[in-house]
């Protein structure tokens, strides 16, 4: 008897039970679905890093291998040109950016520390742009990688940007616009 009692409580990310608690009851509301299954979902955040310096300067892929691994808590890949582009001196195959996409709990842990730690340190922030893509997907792009807290500032060897895509299942943008500003996104009113 006594092992059940001391039963540990399996983690759950504080925004994967804000969804199951508050969210999916308010869009089920907002929306009259009569299913659980119907209101949308993220399935995945998917962080990319364009790096066409790296075609000059090796080091710039290194290091922004290791600072998109650090704030995604995921290992990152390096992605490859798919085709020649004579003009940029660039060759299939070369490898020009990083990549990272999340699922699970690691995602739900990654939104709250972008919502919470990394855009409120966005310099001159008057809101993220709510233009989404069509089919309730949405992309922001970031500046600075220095705006997230995992990331040393004095270690830091070039400024790079990034985009961030949220994929969810929602089948219009006004869905997805609802369950993303239902997480905190900070969207302009």
């Amino acid at each position: 008897m006594a092992a059940k009692e001391t039963k540990q409580q399996k983690y759950v990310p504080n925004y994967k039970r804000k969804y199951q608690e508050e969210i999916v009851p308010a869009l089920m509301k907002r929306f009259g679905y009569k299913s659980v299954m119907q209101v949308p979902r993220l399935e995945k955040i998917v962080i990319n890093m364009g790096l066409g310096k790296a075609l000059q300067d090796k080091r710039i892929l290194e290091v922004a291998l290791d600072e998109l691994t650090a704030i995604a808590g995921q290992r990152a890949v390096p992605t490859k040109a798919k085709k020649d582009i004579h003009n940029f001196k660039l060759r299939r195959g070369r490898e020009i950016g990083a990549r990272v996409t999340l699922r699970g709990d690691r995602m739900y842990e990654f939104l709250e520390r972008l919502i919470a730690a990394a855009i409120p340190r966005i310099k001159d922030f008057n809101g993220l742009p709510a233009k989404l893509d069509g089919r309730g997907n949405y992309t922001m792009g970031v500046e600075e990688q220095i705006i997230f807290p995992e990331i040393d500032l004095e270690n830091v060897y070039k400024i790079n940007g990034m985009n961030i895509t949220f994929v969810t299942t929602a089948e219009t943008d006004e869905e997805g616009y609802a369950l993303l500003e239902a997480f905190g996104m900070p969207f302009k009113k």
